[in-house]
């Protein structure tokens, strides 16, 4: 998760960033987060650190947040996975989304600290519940897979479901074989097709194939050769062996 305008704003957005300062001070503190901001604008990850370090160090959960992100990517400091998991440890207990998905992903990975599935879970949950959705995916994915929670289908599917809404690709490709093959819901090929397609349109290569072969075999979709060229020839051009192949195949008569 390297340090990027896109995670700077998705780390920003509803938050109040020293809300619990007084006006002069919170304004004075405001200014040297903005400074940080700009100077990733310009590349200067170390000038970063250096002016967002101290703001972490007074309490502040989205510097915290950054610093660790800075620490596991060695963005203007040395690259090290224990200081990551302490300041993303920081910003988790004060309630932040980002910072406990984080944490969450290090206990999984073992990355900085004892891999342990069950705290992965716990960090993971408390992301999810706030709306994050890559927690929310993560933790659908522990319920597939019964790591650090009971392995449960109805679960898995509950949390795809609602990072899928919110857009994420993985979930909704999951969500997809979900209702393709009716595991934790029942089984159901226009739901299927639905959700690959939102998956497919985000350039999931995968999605495109099953789309593909979908408009071949009329499963969930009525049959449509055009399209289905059209899903296998973007597979392709997104390196997808199986879309070259069908997208061949198609050309010659023999689909």
């Amino acid at each position: 998760m390297k340090l990027t305008k896109t995670l700077i704003t998705t780390a920003l957005f509803g938050a109040s960033v020293f809300s619990f300062h007084s006006t002069a001070w919170a304004d004075t503190l405001e200014q040297q987060f903005q400074q940080g901001l700009e100077a990733t604008e310009r590349g200067d990850y170390q000038t970063a650190f250096k002016l967002w370090l101290p703001l972490a160090e007074q309490g502040n959960a989205i510097s915290q947040f950054l610093v660790g992100v800075m620490y596991f990517e060695g963005q203007g400091v040395k690259q090290d996975d224990f200081e990551a998991v302490k300041w993303y440890r920081k910003a988790a207990e004060q309630g932040d989304a980002n910072a406990q998905f984080n944490l969450g992903w290090m206990y999984d990975k073992g990355r900085g600290i004892k891999q342990d599935d069950f705290e992965a879970v716990k960090w993971s949950r408390k992301a999810a519940e706030q709306g994050n959705a890559k927690a929310q995916f993560y933790l659908g994915n522990m319920y597939a897979d019964g790591r650090g929670v009971k392995q449960d289908d109805f679960e898995a599917v509950k949390w795809y479901r609602k990072a899928a809404e919110q857009g994420d690709a993985d979930a909704q490709y999951n969500l997809g074989v979900m209702y393709r093959v009716g595991q934790g819901v029942k089984q159901d090929y226009f739901e299927a097709m639905k959700w690959y397609r939102k998956t497919a349109e985000q350039g999931n290569s995968k999605a495109q194939v099953i789309l593909g072969l979908a408009y071949i075999y009329g499963k969930g979709v009525q049959v449509n050769k055009p399209l289905a060229k059209e899903w296998f020839g973007k597979a392709c051009d997104n390196g997808e062996k199986k879309g070259c192949e069908y997208y061949g195949k198609l050309n010659r008569g023999e689909l």
